[in-house]
């Protein structure tokens, strides 16, 4: 295993510190950030490919010390202060990872380590907060996949990966510009695609037998025409109260969840 040792900003560190806040960096290199001790426990349990492991000059954990001597990658140990501007505050923040991003491809929709499990669609979502908090859902609930698509937050950002407490690995991740290829996918392995929406039908009265996608609009304006079409039926949530709407994720999650008590 290759060692390195960096006490002052160089060009690496500078690359991962982009790695934080770019997302086109992190697009480019195809490698995001990964902190805190049940995110990167999961990313190494569930086979995801560790480029990396960062590690702070000084004491650390028996849990660091135990990966930092399993994981295969390329080992870097960093002075305090740059291991501090990598790690954020989370507990387990003397070690971070650089995770490599999987490939994007609809066909890795039919590897998933849950073949049965739902697949859930994000259309469009701006707050990375939420696709890390429907990707907990999303594992919590036995779903397969997360798929965003259209122009939307990153999944990848360190706030969803944050928000999933971990969850993001064990699912099939994917990133899609429209409806079309996974609409193409649901079809050919017979999925029935299910949105949510206040206007549609009450989700009691809604089919979610069999080979289900769930599909979650946008925060603001909902599902977009195209996943609208697509969809074969769309279920709204009952509320009561004073609240006009549900949060996306928490929608999302509800669905999921109301689709595994009927699995029983």
């Amino acid at each position: 295993m290759h060692e390195l040792r960096i006490t002052r900003e160089n060009a690496r560190f500078q690359q991962w510190e982009a790695l934080l806040g770019n997302r086109s960096k992190r697009h480019r290199n195809r490698e995001f950030l990964v902190q805190g001790v049940r995110p990167i426990t999961r990313a190494v349990e569930e086979g995801w490919t560790v480029r990396a492991l960062l590690r702070s000059d000084g004491s650390s954990s028996a849990w660091a010390d135990e990966l930092w001597s399993r994981v295969d990658a390329e080992h870097v140990t960093l002075s305090p202060d740059l291991h501090a501007r990598l790690s954020g505050k989370e507990e387990g923040a003397e070690l971070v990872a650089v995770v490599e991003m999987p490939e994007d491809g609809v066909s890795r929709l039919a590897g998933t380590a849950r073949p049965h499990g739902p697949v859930v669609v994000l259309d469009r979502p701006t707050s990375p907060g939420n696709i890390g908090a429907l990707a907990r859902s999303a594992d919590a609930f036995g779903a397969s996949a997360l798929v965003v698509t259209g122009h939307a937050a990153d999944p990848y950002d360190p706030r969803a990966v944050r928000a999933s407490t971990g969850s993001l690995f064990a699912l099939t991740v994917l990133r899609v510009p429209g409806p079309g290829p996974v609409v193409e996918h649901a079809h050919a392995h017979g999925y029935r695609i299910v949105g949510t929406d206040e206007e549609g039908s009450p989700l009691a009265d809604v089919t979610l037998d069999g080979r289900l996608m769930v599909v979650v609009g946008n925060e603001t304006t909902g599902l977009a025409s195209g996943w609208r079409a697509a969809c074969d039926e769309i279920a709204s949530i009952p509320m009561v109260g004073t609240a006009s709407s549900l949060n996306a994720a928490v929608a999302g999650s509800i669905v999921l969840h109301e689709a595994l008590r009927r699995r029983g």
